[in-house]
């Protein structure tokens, strides 16, 4: 059941104010908590809560046969399962948009950042590399899974080490884990979403937020101001001055999630 038509005139009013429902600042982030290694099947894992907001991600390392066009670097797959133990709005069966486009997103973030240093996963050129998994499952959606799921895939990454590879055999096996860790760049990407309504940005948004939301970009970055995606969703069109507002609003955002899951990033 979407946000009621009482409920989104109020969250404007809110804004016009420079309020939100829960007290938060338009550039305010709810409490962020991370604990990593909570998978005893996968590679690397991390849980990640944002305010109510829960997701669970985990990271496979299985050996296949590399891509025609870089036959010497590792390939990566992302994907996201909106379970319907976190809403009532996701239902059991194929993907649907929404999941489709989370994976992409994050896919995205992660493979023009460079983070993974996919060279160093070669085995064998054009025969053999590691393939990198990375599977994200909605625990509880209050919104703004997007950037839940960044940060536990950040954090997953981080935790990764990989099985032992029986060469002879050609078998991976997952129940012997080696000392060694997954490759990756000391550029930590993150994943910021903002949101306008009405006449106003924000970012991390409630489920009841992001209902009403007429326009929202996601970008990935870094702390300290790079950038490596960027993608428009929802109908609304985007202005100059918006854009702007938005690239200035997410930066600060990025600076502050970083300071705040820092601990958890080697």
């Amino acid at each position: 059941m979407k946000t009621s038509n009482l409920t989104e005139k109020r969250i404007k009013e809110y804004l016009a104010e420079g309020k939100r429902f829960d007290g938060r600042k338009p550039g305010e982030f709810r409490e962020i908590s991370v604990e990593t290694g909570v998978s005893k099947l996968a590679e690397g894992s991390a849980r990640v809560k944002i305010g109510k907001t829960e997701v669970l991600v985990g990271i496979k390392l299985d050996v296949s046969e590399p891509y025609p066009d870089s036959p010497d670097k590792g390939k990566l797959m992302v994907t996201a399962e909106l379970l319907p133990l976190s809403s009532p709005r996701y239902e059991n069966g194929p993907p649907r948009f929404p999941a489709i486009e989370l994976g992409r997103l994050i896919d995205r973030a992660v493979r023009e950042s460079k983070f993974i240093k996919f060279e160093k996963l070669c085995i064998k050129e054009g025969e053999k590399v590691w393939a990198v998994f990375i599977d994200i499952y909605s625990i509880n959606d209050d919104g703004n899974l997007i950037d839940a799921a960044g940060i536990g895939t950040l954090a997953a990454l981080q935790t990764v080490k990989f099985p032992k590879y029986d060469e002879k055999n050609e078998k991976v096996l997952h129940d012997e884990i080696t000392s060694k860790k997954l490759p990756l760049s000391k550029e930590n990407p993150i994943v910021v979403t903002a949101h306008k309504i009405g006449d106003n940005i924000l970012v991390d948004p409630t489920l009841e937020e992001e209902d009403v939301s007429e326009l929202r970009v996601t970008i990935g970055g870094t702390a300290e101001g790079t950038i490596f995606s960027m993608q428009k969703g929802n109908s609304k069109e985007i202005s100059v001055e918006d854009f702007y507002k938005i690239l200035d609003l997410d930066e600060k955002a990025r600076k502050k999630i970083f300071l705040n899951i820092e601990k958890f990033l080697k």
